[in-house]
């Protein structure tokens, strides 16, 4: 059977209009164990494993050291002590200070008139006041650092309290790889 050239086109591209669907069928399909695989082979914890509770080990000169493993979101949280009171956390390097949601501030002992609420911030979201505090003590598992600058958003208009550079930038080591964030002080 003698098959012309446009009719072989023809079928060559059905071929692989079919092999195209196909394999798209079978990534929909599998693409949660993909995604595993994936994020597996990049090191970062499948989802429900992220850690929110620091991983403390010694530090041989007699420091401390902290590991933080990256939560479903790829972001670094965890419970620090804020003025011995405990409060999650989001770690933030592009936040210039610790910066307390009006919630968290409460509890951890700061009261705020709105008088206080004498500088602003630039966000993501546009300039809002802020209300300038030093808070006697910021704890991340056997990490302590004393007499860190902060600041406290209003109400409602923070999230969730940003550990900032006025923190990470007095430890001794910061460093990134593989779904884990090391602190060392």
């Amino acid at each position: 059977m003698d098959v012309s050239t446009g009719t072989r086109s023809f079928l060559k591209e059905i071929a692989s209009w079919t092999f195209t669907a196909l394999f798209m069928a079978a990534v929909l399909i599998n693409f949660d164990t993909l995604k595993g695989h994936i994020t597996g082979a990049m090191g970062i914890p499948p989802p429900g494993q992220g850690n929110k509770t620091p991983v403390n080990t010694a530090d041989q000169n007699g420091g401390g050291s902290v590991v933080l493993r990256a939560s479903d979101n790829g972001h670094f949280e965890t419970s620090a002590r804020i003025n011995g009171r405990s409060v999650e956390v989001l770690v933030d390097t592009g936040a210039t200070l610790v910066a307390l949601t009006y919630e968290d501030a409460r509890r951890a002992g700061l009261s705020l008139a709105d008088r206080d609420f004498t500088g602003r911030s630039r966000t993501a979201n546009g300039v809002s006041r802020v209300a300038p505090v030093r808070l006697d003590k910021v704890t991340i598992g056997s990490i302590t650092v004393r007499d860190v600058d902060g600041v406290v958003a209003e109400e409602g208009k923070l999230f969730k309290t940003l550990l900032g550079m006025s923190f990470l930038s007095r430890l001794d080591q910061v460093d990134m790889r593989s779904g884990k964030l090391v602190l060392k002080d």
